[in-house]
């Protein structure tokens, strides 16, 4: 069974706008609502997940920092990295928690794969890796049955921010991004790319 996936392109987007704009989606969406993507980048951002109390340790370019009712811990938004919100209705999907978080990191492994990079994965650390360096990371909130937030993919931005932070929870965690493994696709053809193998996973028809 195919199911309908609207994918949405924006520009620049304020954080806390489109974490509005979801939740409402969110509670407002029916049974035959049709998921969406929304790719996007965001202007730069600290944002908390909801049991995060870390604050970043050093802030010099007075970085905005706020709390997300995502799940997931601290961690950084800015130009230069892919964001993807994946509005879905996973009960449809037939899929829990863990299955929907693993579909969404597979879909980034075969991305990178498709550019001849091996991602793995972590159990104790979710999201995607490069030679153990994080370059995709995951934070997701269900609510009745429905996913909203979803991954961030690090392409070519300033990775400064990350070490002010324990990026996602994790202490000296490294971060890393496409461009230095050579990778030099704009956002567009790598948000495309994207949503193509997370929709063999999936089963979406996307409507554009």
């Amino acid at each position: 069974m195919s199911i309908l996936c609207r994918v949405r392109w924006y520009d620049i987007m304020d954080y806390c706008e489109v974490a509005d704009a979801m939740l409402k989606f969110t509670d407002e969406r029916s049974e035959q609502t049709d998921d969406e993507i929304w790719l996007l980048q965001h202007p730069p951002v600290f944002t908390q997940g909801t049991s995060c109390a870390q604050k970043p340790r050093n802030n010099p370019d007075r970085i905005p920092v706020v709390k997300s009712n995502r799940g997931g811990q601290i961690t950084y938004h800015g130009p230069g990295q892919l964001i993807a919100y994946l509005l879905l209705d996973i009960k449809r999907l037939g899929l829990g928690p863990r299955s929907l978080v693993n579909n969404v990191e597979q879909g980034v492994i075969q991305l990178l794969a498709e550019y001849g990079l091996a991602g793995s994965r972590k159990s104790d650390a979710p999201g995607v890796y490069l030679n153990d360096a994080k370059v995709g990371a995951i934070g997701l909130r269900i609510r009745k049955g429905r996913c909203f937030h979803g991954l961030s993919l690090n392409v070519d931005m300033d990775l400064a921010p990350f070490r002010w932070i324990d990026p996602c929870g994790y202490p000296d965690l490294a971060v890393t991004q496409l461009v230095d493994h050579g990778i030099h696709h704009d956002l567009h053809k790598i948000g495309d790319d994207l949503v193509r193998h997370l929709g063999g996973l999936f089963h979406w028809k996307s409507l554009h």
